[in-house]
């Protein structure tokens, strides 16, 4: 089988995990990591820093067209999502990677650029939007809708029926109760539970809520 070519944007500890889901998945060939400048030749996991970000429409332009965003998301998703629109704006491809060791329902949709990590779980009737992550051990149970541009972290709970709005990190082990509406642009705190929806913007930690 011919793999196709694979450029990653960003060469940071998320990276890492996201070389060893497309190492396991077995259907792209790594061609390079885009990183800082200063980086260009140093090594990623073996793989070369062939450039920058600024180097994407030149790379478009060679016929590189398949990249995935492998930038983390600590607070904001502003320099994940212009990466997107970048990329989308000049033609080229951002195809989702299911990790194998992740069980994606058949009945369940993943949009473009989104990533799946090892070990998580979206079940039948989720649909999460483009540019997202979906962390190691992260559960997206029944009909759960993600839009665009979300983190969800490692080990969170998403139950059933749940609605993230774009832009919205969820921290590690957190856990969102059935029903809840998260708006857009929050921020959920690791090990939080979160028992009401949440209005677009809000930061909520530890069970408080600051809009």
């Amino acid at each position: 089988m011919n793999k196709k070519d694979l450029i990653l944007v960003g060469g940071g500890g998320h990276c890492h995990s996201v070389i060893d889901v497309i190492e396991a998945l077995g259907d792209y060939r790594i061609a390079g990591v885009l990183d800082l400048p200063e980086r260009a030749g140093s090594k990623v996991l073996g793989y070369t820093v062939i450039g920058c970000d600024d180097d994407i429409p030149r790379l478009i332009e060679e016929g590189m067209n398949d990249y995935v965003i492998t930038l983390g998301q600590i607070k904001s998703p502003d320099r994940r999502i212009s990466l997107f629109r970048e990329i989308k704006s000049r033609s080229g491809h951002l195809p989702a990677i299911l990790s194998p060791l992740a069980h994606v329902s058949p009945h369940a949709a993943i949009g473009e650029g989104t990533i799946v990590m090892h070990g998580a779980l979206v079940n039948a009737g989720a649909r999460v939007g483009c540019n997202c992550t979906i962390n190691s051990r992260a559960l997206v149970e029944h009909d759960v809708q993600v839009d665009d541009h979300c983190h969800l972290s490692t080990a969170c709970v998403i139950n059933g029926s749940v609605r993230i709005g774009e832009g919205t990190l969820v921290g590690s082990g957190a856990v969102i109760r059935e029903n809840i509406v998260i708006g857009p642009g929050c921020i959920i705190g690791a090990g939080a539970l979160v028992r009401k929806s949440l209005s677009p913007g809000s930061l909520y930690v530890g069970g408080k809520s600051d809009h």
